[in-house]
C-alpha cells in the first residue's frame, strides 16, 4: 500500500492576518493590565478577551452566518470597542454608524449594507425610527449584558478563510450624495493597526483617550492598534473641553483629533501647558501652522497625518527632518503642516497629472493624490460603478490636490473642486485659509471661490472669531495682503458659524452653493 504524504505545508508557514489575533494575544500577555476604562467600569485584557469570546459565540447562537452585517449605533464606550473584535471573531462584518446622522440616513445605511442586527444606545433610539421593525435591535447596557450570557468564554473557532474577507463597512459622510460603503478587509485592518502602533509610538504603558469617534474609519484602526500594543483605552462619549484637559493632567498619553477639535480645546478657558507631553495625531483637514505652533506651546507632540475613509484613516505621516531642532518654532510648524510620507505599511502614494504621470518635485506643480497598497479599501459595497471610477488606472484617486517637495513629501493644496482659478491663476484655498487663521482673532476659517465679473472667480473667506475677540472685514483683508500675493488675498470676508459635517469637517459645498445660487455653473 502506497503512503501518500501531505506536501501542502502552507498551514505551517501561513496564517491569515486578522486584528482579532491582537486581542487573543493581549488576553494572555497583558492579562492583568487594564484594557479599557468606561466611566466607573474597567476590564483587564483577560476580562476583555473573555467578553469578546462570549459576544462572538452569542452572535453565532443567535443565528449569525459568515459575512452577516452587524450594525452599531453607539457613542464611544466599551461596547463598540468590544464589537471591533467580537463581530469579526464571530465571522460577521461590523457596520459602525455615525451617531450624528439623521434617521433617514441611518435607515439607508442599514438597508444598503443589509445589516441583520443593530446594537444601539438608548439616547439614539429615535434615529432608528425609519428602520423596518423586522430588523432586530439590542440596546447596549443590560440588554447587551444579557445577550453576552448566551455565549461562552471558550476560544472561538475561526471562520476566516481569506484575509481579504470583509471585516467592516464604513460609510462616507455623503456630503455630495448618498453615503458609500467603504469595504475594509482583515489584512488591511491588521496592517494599518500595526502602522498606528509604530507611527503613534504606542506602548503597553500608553493611555489612549477616545476623542476620535470609533465610527469614523473604525477609529482610524486604533481599537485594534491598542490591543496590539497592550495599551489602555479611556472612553468618553463626547468631548467636554474642561474634562478633557483634566484627563490630560491625569495621565492620558495619546489621542487623535481633527483640527476643529484642537481649536475647541486650545480656545477653552481650561487650556494650559501640560507638565507631561501628550502625543497627538491630527487629520481631517490641513491644520494651519498657527494651530500647530499653539499645540506645541501647550506641550503636545503633534504628528500631522493624512488619509481618507477609503484608506483606513491615516495613510501618510509628517516625518520631521533631521535638522528640525535647529529650526525656529514657526519654521517647524510650517513643515509640520505638510501631509508627509507613506506610513510604514501603506504601499504607494504619489501626486500625478491628468495623464497619471508624477508631477515634478518642485513644491509648486499641483496634481491629484493617488494611493495604492495594503491599506486601500477593497471597493465600495454593492457599488461597482463608483469603485471603477475611484480605481481608474489601477490607482485609488483621492480627489485631493497636492504638490511634491524635493524630499518627496506631499503637501495638500485643495480638493479638486476647491481650486480657485482667478484671472487664469490657480489659488489654493488651503493657503488662503492658513493666512487667515494666522490672524490672532480668528478661530476658524473656510475659503471658497465666488463669482466675479472681472476675474471670473475670487476667494471669499468665511470666518469664525474667537470668543471675546473682534475684527472687521477690512482688517482681515489687509492682514492677508501682508501674508499673500495680492491676487490670493480674500476679496470678501463674512463672519459666521461654519457649517460642518457630522464628523466635524467644514462643509465648503454649503458655502459654495449659497454664493453660486441661481447660476448654471459653479465656475466662472
Amino acid at each position: 500500500m502506497e503512503i501518500v504524504m501531505d506536501t501542502d505545508f502552507s498551514r505551517v508557514y501561513r496564517q491569515e492576518l486578522s486584528p482579532v489575533s491582537f486581542l487573543e494575544r493581549a488576553g494572555q500577555v497583558y492579562h492583568d493590565r487594564v484594557a479599557v476604562e468606561d466611566g466607573d467600569v474597567s476590564y483587564t485584557w483577560k476580562q476583555f478577551r473573555a467578553r469578546s469570546r462570549k459576544f462572538a459565540s452569542a452572535l453565532r447562537v443567535n443565528g449569525l452566518k459568515k459575512n452577516d452585517r452587524v450594525a452599531f449605533l453607539t457613542f464611544n464606550s466599551e461596547p463598540p470597542l468590544l464589537a471591533h473584535f467580537a463581530v469579526p471573531q464571530a465571522g460577521g462584518v461590523l457596520v459602525p454608524i455615525n451617531t450624528r446622522l439623521s434617521a433617514q440616513e441611518v435607515a439607508y445605511i442599514i438597508e444598503q449594507s443589509g445589516s441583520s442586527l443593530i446594537f444601539y444606545h438608548q439616547a439614539l433610539k429615535d434615529k432608528l425610527q425609519c428602520v423596518p421593525s423586522t430588523v432586530p435591535t439590542i440596546e447596549v447596557g443590560q440588554e447587551l449584558e444579557s445577550f453576552l450570557e448566551l455565549g461562552s468564554e471558550a476560544e472561538v473557532e475561526s471562520w476566516l478563510d481569506d484575509e481579504y474577507d470583509l471585516i467592516s463597512i464604513n460609510y462616507t459622510s455623503g456630503t455630495t450624495g448618498r453615503p458609500k460603503g467603504v469595504m475594509f478587509h482583515h489584512r488591511g485592518a491588521y496592517l494599518n493597526a500595526m502602522s498606528m502602533v509604530i507611527e503613534h509610538q504606542l506602548r503597553r504603558e500608553s493611555r489612549y483617550l477616545w476623542t476620535l469617534p470609533m465610527f469614523h474609519c473604525n477609529g482610524w484602526t486604533f481599537p485594534w492598534a491598542i490591543a496590539a500594543a497592550g495599551a489602555r483605552s479611556i472612553c468618553i462619549p463626547k468631548i467636554d473641553p474642561p474634562e478633557t484637559w483634566q484627563l490630560f493632567d491625569q495621565g492620558v498619553s495619546h489621542f487623535c483629533a481633527a483640527p476643529t477639535v484642537l481649536i475647541m480645546l486650545t480656545n477653552d478657558s481650561a487650556a494650559h501647558r501640560l507638565e507631561t507631553p501628550v502625543r497627538l495625531f491630527t487629520a481631517g483637514a490641513p491644520p494651519s501652522p498657527t494651530l500647530i505652533e499653539k499645540m506645541q506651546a501647550l506641550n503636545f507632540t503633534l504628528d500631522h497625518v493624512y488619509g481618507l475613509t477609503e484608506t483606513y484613516g491615516p495613510f501618510t505621516m509628517n516625518v520631521p527632518p533631521i535638522n528640525e531642532a535647529t529650526l525656529s518654532q514657526s519654521e517647524q510648524a510650517k513643515l509640520k503642516a505638510r501631509q508627509g510620507f507613506i506610513n510604514v505599511c501603506g504601499g504607494k502614494v504619489d501626486v500625478v497629472d491628468d495623464n497619471l504621470h508624477s508631477v515634478p518635485m518642485d513644491g509648486k506643480t499641483m496634481g491629484e493624490v493617488v494611493m495604492q497598497g495594503n491599506n486601500v479599501m477593497k471597493g465600495y459595497y454593492d457599488n461597482p460603478e463608483a469603485t471603477a471610477e475611484a480605481f481608474k488606472g489601477g490607482l485609488f484617486h483621492s480627489g485631493d490636490i497636492a504638490v511634491k517637495h524635493a524630499d518627496g513629501s506631499i503637501e495638500l493644496r485643495d480638493r479638486k473642486k476647491d481650486i480657485i482659478i482667478s484671472g487664469g491663476e490657480n489659488i489654493s484655498t488651503v493657503e488662503v485659509e492658513q493666512a487667515v487663521m494666522s490672524h490672532s482673532a480668528v478661530m476658524e476659517c473656510a475659503v471658497v471661490a465666488v463669482p466675479d465679473d472681472k476675474w471670473g472667480e475670487v476667494p471669499k473667506a468665511f470666518v469664525t472669531l474667537k470668543p471675546g475677540q473682534s475684527s472687521s472685514v477690512d482688517e482681515i483683508i489687509k492682514y492677508c495682503r501682508g501674508q499673500l500675493a495680492g491676487f490670493k488675498a480674500p476679496k470678501f470676508v463674512e463672519f459666521c458659524e461654519l457649517p460642518k459635517t457630522s464628523t466635524g469637517k467644514i462643509q465648503k459645498y454649503v458655502l459654495r452653493e449659497k454664493e453660486w445660487q441661481g447660476r448654471e455653473k459653479r465656475i466662472n
